[in-house]
């Protein structure tokens, strides 16, 4: 049975959540997560979320 659902969420989205992620600037990535970087609000891509949330968050 297939699952309609998946990705749903990101299906609103503006390029269905792809961009240039705010820390490691890869482009066409999907930037699904907020965090702030040098005091602005910036998404960033599931890598980055990673290492910002096991303290490996060192300026690239």
């Amino acid at each position: 049975m297939s699952k309609s659902h998946r990705g749903k969420g990101i299906r609103s989205l503006v390029n269905r959540g792809r961009g240039t992620c705010g820390r490691c600037k890869k482009e066409n990535i999907k930037v699904l997560y907020e965090h702030e970087i040098d005091g602005q609000k910036a998404t960033v891509c599931k890598f980055c979320n990673a290492a910002i949330k096991n303290g490996k968050a060192a300026a690239v």
